[in-house]
């Protein structure tokens, strides 16, 4: 099934697919093409029934559930329905799946996305990321806004984030490059890796994960650090009161049970890429 619309402004799309493969390109402009390719008789019939309509500058693509029972396509070759969507940069996005991997190659303006297994990959969001997963990996590279990600075994990965970051995970780790706002990360088992924070409030707590965190250079911090049977480990000096020095406050307060906790200097931030002037 292949079908294009023509659409103005801010597109949303939204897709509604169990499982399979969606990939996004957000590229295409004043259009949306969607393309839905199935590998066997049985998922042919689920994208013959599919519906693919536009409601203004919305798209919908919603996609039956199969019916249960034993399939073939199990056995040999690929199976499900692979989803392409070509839309124009900055469309919002909204993913219901079961167990459909989504990669989007490009700047999307805002992503929504609930899967149960599934993986979730994208470039760049320029606006929010929430994402709802339970054992599905999560990996994107730039978020201009605020993330919220919750998963039970799933490993998260952020590379940049300029808002506010929730995580919640039970046994997944959770890596997260360069934060510039507030940082909340709950996991039970999962480690944290916070590889470079620059203001505002980080709040670290594991049971039995280890926690790194690294501190900007140029940045003064207060540190609230307890751990039950872990070691705590600083490069900076621990102190219990708020640093009086100029420069961007982060209040870190890392709490384990048996997990390490350990606090590094990351490298200044670049403010001049030209010349790669830094900040000691």
């Amino acid at each position: 099934m292949h079908k294009t619309f023509d659409v103005q402004g801010t597109t949303e799309v939204e897709i509604r697919l169990n499982a399979g493969d969606i990939q996004i390109d957000p590229t295409l402009d004043g259009r949306v093409e969607i393309e839905l390719t199935a590998h066997d008789e049985e998922a042919q019939e689920i994208v013959d029934a599919a519906r693919v309509e536009q409601q203004g500058n919305r798209v919908l693509v919603d996609v039956p559930q199969k019916r249960g029972g034993f399939s073939f396509g199990s056995l040999f070759g690929r199976q499900g329905i692979d989803c392409r969507v070509r839309c124009p940069e900055g469309s919002l996005l909204t993913v219901r799946t079961k167990s459909a991997d989504l990669s989007v190659r490009g700047a999307i303006g805002g992503m929504n996305v609930a899967t149960a297994s599934g993986d979730v990959e994208a470039d760049r969001v320029n606006g929010g990321v929430n994402i709802k997963s339970a054992s599905g990996d999560v990996r994107v590279s730039v978020v201009t806004a605020g993330a919220n990600v919750q998963s039970a075994s799933g490993d998260v990965e952020i590379g940049s984030v300029k808002g506010a970051v929730n995580v919640n995970t039970a046994s997944g780790d959770v890596t997260i490059n360069e934060a510039d706002d507030n940082v909340n990360v709950n996991t039970v088992s999962g480690d944290q890796e916070h590889g470079a924070v620059m203001r505002g409030s980080v709040s670290a707590h594991s049971v039995s994960g280890d926690v790194r965190i690294g501190v900007r250079r140029g940045s003064k911090v207060y540190l609230d650090c307890t751990t039950v049977s872990g070691d705590t480990s600083s490069e900076l000096e621990v102190s219990p009161e708020a640093p009086a020095t100029d420069g961007p406050l982060v209040e870190i307060r890392a709490k384990t049970v048996s997990g390490d906790i350990r606090i590094t200097r990351a490298p200044a931030p670049i403010v001049n890429e030209e010349h790669q002037e830094v900040h000691a």
